[in-house]
């Protein structure tokens, strides 16, 4: 007897969006009965190829199979309800309806006049909850549901499509320590039953926990598959990172001395479901990192800090001020500079130019009694121009005119017009040149040296190379603090939870 085809299998993807190639020659093999994991740093290709697998996109080049069959046509969406499912960090269940009229959503039972008969809805739900397992009552609404209760319901739907093999993306990164371990008893017993899965997760020691086989991905390309039991976690990291201990730039300045006053005290810091007990400090001229997978709480801690959101308790004291928990307006007084994640929609105004979109935190220099002097809102604009090399011809160019990198150094200039005592950065780097990189990152060094806290949110590990200190989170906790000098290695299995000696 022949050995039966992979359950599911891409070969040779190609995929590019303009100039950046997303996939490069990649490929993955998932047989039955597998819990496969699907790992890498952010950037390696995981979450296109996982478009490309569930039909929501087609390669470039490439191809897609299931047992061993051409994937469907892009435009049937039935076909491939019946071959893959995704069950997503973000849930798509309806939280209006009923658990029943989720389950069969576009499905609904309907007699000979077109009414729904909603007592054999309810019954197909019940009898498909009791075949996999899954205690929830089809009548409540689905607002009223866990999110663990809502993920068993999205896998119990997917399943009776037919499919019977599932992409479970990040489904642990809102979870507590008794829902994942509730989670993976419910995937081994799928397992048992035949229902196959890939897994992708941040969090390396979860591979450890659950996984049979492990794909790497990086740069856009497949870099390794082994089986987890013969893997050891030093290898695993050293895929992910390229075995690039000591790569990219460090940090040359000199780290502020250890009597340095105290600028950021941040205190017990908790927010449901998101940060618990977060504590630190960071002191006048220190670069502090807060580094995690996504999840982590990372980003959600910096943006309480800077008054974008407020914690259930805590505090957040900056040069002894204690602005108002989720006030902007408060820590923008109490001397912050703030760099967010996403310039397009929090950076800047696309359409004002760049002497408006630079001042924008210094309205009181401009002028008084509401009225701007031109003259001034120019001559600040110009100089910030000069100061971070932004290409333009000039200060009243539209931002949407500018490049991606000169876009940032724009978001920069803001956050460094009212001269802070406190520059807070999320993913400072993201989507800018190489050369735009370097510079931005120098920039931060060069505030630090002249006597501005610093706290740089970010998972990217050219960011973390210039932090005196990295604070590293995993979901939702401090879990270690990296000393200046550390390696890939080092950084990045902490972030993704694994210990390297276990």
């Amino acid at each position: 007897m022949g050995t039966a085809p992979p359950v599911a299998e891409a070969s040779g993807i190609v995929k590019q969006f303009d100039s950046t190639v997303a996939l490069d020659d990649a490929h993955i093999t998932i047989h039955q009965g597998q819990t496969h994991a699907l790992v890498g740093r952010n950037g390696a290709g995981k979450s296109t190829l996982v478009s490309i697998m569930t039909g929501l996109q087609a390669p470039d080049r490439g191809t897609v199979a299931f047992d061993g069959r051409p994937a469907p046509r892009l435009a049937d969406r039935d076909a491939w309800r019946t071959r893959v499912a995704c069950v997503y960090q973000k849930s798509t269940i309806i939280p209006e309806v009923t658990v029943a009229e989720n389950l069969f959503l576009h499905r609904l039972d309907r007699g000979p006049l077109g009414l729904v008969r909603w007592s054999e809805v309810r019954r197909k739900s019940r009898d498909l909850l009791e075949k996999w397992s899954v205690d929830v009552d089809v009548r409540l609404p689905a607002r009223e549901l866990t999110i663990e209760q809502r993920q068993f319901v999205e896998i119990a739907r997917a399943l009776s499509f037919g499919a019977r093999f599932i992409v479970l993306d990040e489904p642990t990164a809102q979870l507590d320590g008794a829902a994942i371990s509730r989670l993976f008893t419910r995937i081994e017993d799928l397992q048992q039953q035949g229902v196959t899965f890939l897994f992708i997760s941040h969090h390396l020691q979860e591979v450890y926990d659950i996984c049979d086989t492990v794909t790497v991905f990086r740069d856009a390309r497949h870099v390794l598959t082994a089986s987890v039991a013969d893997l050891p976690r030093s290898e695993l990291v050293a895929a992910m990172t390229g075995d690039a201990a000591d790569t990219g730039r460090r940090g040359s300045r000199r780290p502020p001395p250890s009597g340095a006053a105290g600028t950021l005290t941040v205190g017990s810091l908790t927010s449901a479901g998101t940060y618990q007990g977060v504590s630190f400090e960071v002191r006048a001229g220190e670069i502090v990192g807060l580094a995690g997978a996504a999840g982590s709480g990372r980003t959600e801690v910096a943006e309480t800090v800077v008054g974008l959101r407020a914690a259930d308790s805590g505090t957040v004291d900056i040069a002894g001020v204690r602005p108002r928990p989720g006030s902007v307006p408060g820590t923008l007084a109490a001397g912050v500079g703030f760099v967010p994640q996403d310039r397009h929609h929090q950076g800047y105004v696309p359409h004002m130019s760049i002497a408006d979109n630079g001042t924008l935190t210094v309205p009181r220099r401009l002028g008084s009694y509401g009225f701007i002097n031109g003259r001034v809102r120019e001559g600040l604009a110009r100089s910030a121009i000069e100061d971070l090399a932004i290409k333009t011809p000039g200060p009243d160019l539209p931002v949407a005119g500018l490049s991606g990198g000169n876009q940032q150094k724009v978001v920069m200039a803001r956050a460094l017009a009212n001269d802070p005592r406190l520059l807070v950065l999320i993913s400072p780097t993201a989507g800018v040149d190489v050369r735009s990189k370097e510079f931005l990152l120098h920039k931060v060094e060069e505030t630090a040296a002249g006597g501005t806290a610093v706290l740089l949110a970010s998972d990217e590990l050219d960011d973390l190379r210039i932090c005196d200190r990295v604070l590293v989170m995993v979901q939702g906790r401090v879990v270690a603090e990296v000393p200046r000098g550390w390696n890939d290695h080092e950084l990045v299995a902490a972030m993704e939870g694994v210990d390297l000696d276990a």
